[in-house]
């Protein structure tokens, strides 16, 4: 029986405390991930770079034919059939370091329904807290929407137009990249990795760049600005898809002595995803 909203609103205040220790063999690979130079040395983890950590571990007779878990679980069973990574919002008190033993309290914040110009919408907000052993290093808001399937022929919607930037880092997004941010996040989701699945199944040109990927992009490009500064704050919403058919910009502009602006441009020009980094003074 498929649950009613009245049901799924239930899941608010549900949590689950998972722990993991934060290894340095993840974050040499995310370096060479993104195209960094090695780096031994580095004890602490930039902002973001927790996401290589507290991975779901779902067993294949539990992954849906999209490759993400059945729905159920921690996460409310939202019958709507396409799941986005819509946004989030993160405070930071404390850098996490390799060797770490870290804890994670995850918490349903939210559970909202809304009509859309594609019809109902379901967006769920959690709230993560991770935890070392010096005590609260961050608290995190997960925005998550659920939205029905596109409709064959739907006009698109009006995007924003990027604008010009201070800061650019020039990004093709080939399946190799993609497939290993796939395999270093644990992220079984088809659309970034297997082609067939997501122009023939879901209906995209292309492989869909992961939203989390582009956020990480954002963070770093801020932080060689803003070298040596402690960074106290980082949003991001996303505004559009992005696909590995041609490359991308990560782009910004500082605001202030102690902020930067922050967007991902795709081939059109459009403003793909929207970010804010802020650092402590």
């Amino acid at each position: 029986m498929t649950p009613d909203a009245e049901e799924l609103k239930a899941w608010k205040g549900r949590s689950e405390t998972v722990q993991d220790t934060v290894t340095a063999a993840p974050v040499r690979m995310l370096r060479a991930t993104l195209d960094l130079p090695p780096d031994d040395d580095v004890a602490d983890l930039p902002p973001l770079w927790h996401w290589l950590y507290f991975l779901p571990s779902a067993r294949q007779s539990e992954l849906g034919p999209d490759g993400h878990p059945r729905r159920g679980g921690f996460l409310p069973p939202v019958p709507l059939p396409r799941r986005m990574w819509a946004g989030g919002q993160l405070e930071f008190f404390s850098r996490l370091r390799v060797g770490d033993a870290i804890r994670r309290v995850s918490t349903i914040d939210d559970v909202k329904f809304k009509s859309g110009r594609t019809g109902e919408l379901c967006f769920v907000r959690v709230r993560h807290e991770v935890g070392s052993p010096r005590g609260l290093a961050l608290r995190e808001f997960h925005d998550i929407v659920y939205r029905p399937d596109p409709v064959p022929g739907a006009a698109e919607p009006e995007y924003e137009v990027a604008p010009a930037s201070v800061l650019a880092r020039h990004v093709v997004p080939d399946d190799t990249l993609l497939f290993r941010y796939s395999a270093l996040t644990f992220n079984g989701h088809r659309i970034h990795y297997d082609r067939r699945y997501a122009t023939q199944v879901e209906g995209y040109p292309g492989l869909v760049v992961h939203g989390p990927l582009m956020a990480t992009l954002l963070a770093g490009l801020a932080g060689r600005q803003f070298v040596g500064r402690e960074p106290a704050a980082f949003s991001f919403r996303a505004m559009k898809p992005v696909f590995d058919l041609h490359p991308f910009e990560a782009c910004g502009r500082p605001d202030g002595p102690d902020a930067a602006e922050l967007w991902i441009r795709d081939p059109a020009g459009h403003k793909a995803m929207a970010a804010r980094m802020e650092f402590k003074p």
